[in-house]
């Protein structure tokens, strides 16, 4: 199976900090947010890799490079527009094929374990939830006892999932957020979620990913 990192976006609300460096090569610990994905993508047996890149395309690509030395093949996905994650996703088809795919927003923290993702009988649209964070209070959807991710209140959208090509291409705009599919999806019963119950971090701040540093260092996510 193969995976997209999302790492296009500007970062505007992380200013300061992603002046002069993409949000994706911040660093927690020894890592960057973006090569602490790309470990753990690897570890779980994913082999080829996109990136989606936009706002300091060049330097993304010269820390990563081809992803040899991640154990990885790295393809990149360059925007000249920002195409938003759904827009985003949907270009970058070209490099991911008709299969389904991991998708992965390079700018959360988390300690889940990717092979879940690519246990056999897993259904080609699937979410990956946590519990709402206060800055998302209102949540994207809810769970159901069969193992459906329907519109509701009760958690919110990790950034994890696997997509198949046919939801991107449901939204015929050039540029769109990923929600645009997965809410209709849900809404038709299309889509399968599972919370994840461990570390998650949205770093859209600079005092998020302050905390998160210091929950690194403290050891509760590593």
């Amino acid at each position: 199976m193969r995976a997209l990192l999302l790492a296009a976006g500007r970062g505007e609300r992380m200013r300061p900090l992603t002046d002069d460096c993409p949000k994706p090569l911040l660093t927690v610990g020894k890592e960057t947010l973006i090569e602490r994905h790309l470990r753990k993508l690897n570890e779980a047996g994913v082999r080829d890799v996109v990136i989606n890149v936009h706002y300091r395309a060049d330097l993304i690509q010269e820390v990563l490079g081809d992803g040899e030395r991640y154990g990885l093949n790295i393809s990149y996905s360059l925007e000249q527009v920002l195409l938003e994650t759904g827009g985003g996703a949907r270009q970058a088809l070209t490099f991911l094929g008709d299969a389904p795919f991991i998708i992965v927003s390079s700018d959360i923290l988390v300690d889940y374990d990717y092979r879940r993702l690519m246990e056999p009988g897993l259904l080609k649209n699937h979410v990956v939830l946590v519990r709402n964070p206060a800055h998302h209070s209102r949540g994207d959807f809810r769970l159901t006892a069969d193992g459906l991710a329907r519109l509701g209140n009760e958690a919110t959208f990790a950034g994890i999932g696997v997509i198949s090509p046919s939801l991107v291409r449901r939204c015929s705009k050039a540029s769109y957020p990923l929600r645009e599919v997965l809410f209709p999806a849900a809404n038709e019963g299309a889509l399968t979620g599972e919370m994840h119950l461990g570390y998650w971090s949205d770093i859209g701040t600079p005092q998020r990913l302050s905390d998160a540093r210091a929950d690194y260092e403290s050891g509760l996510c590593r």
